[in-house]
């Protein structure tokens, strides 16, 4: 899981300038949703990866095509 972890944190880092403190909230959260899916069975890393990845997108707002800037026209 650590592995996914790292690798979450590496390319959600890449999509956006974030401080340290917010970098550090965001694994904290991840981590603790990682945790769920593995209690519920989930072990492939791929899939906890991007599990997670989508997970922080839906938490700052960036897969909201409004929050994104999007639109309509």
């Amino acid at each position: 899981m650590e592995a996914a972890i790292d690798r979450i944190m590496q390319t959600y880092d890449l999509l956006a300038n974030r401080t340290a403190a917010a970098s550090e909230e965001a694994r904290a959260k991840v981590t603790n949703y990682l945790n769920t899916l593995v209690e519920a069975g989930e072990k492939d890393t791929h899939r906890l990866t991007v599990c997670g990845l989508t997970y922080l997108r839906q938490l700052d707002g960036s897969i909201d095509p409004v929050k994104a800037g999007y639109t309509g026209l």
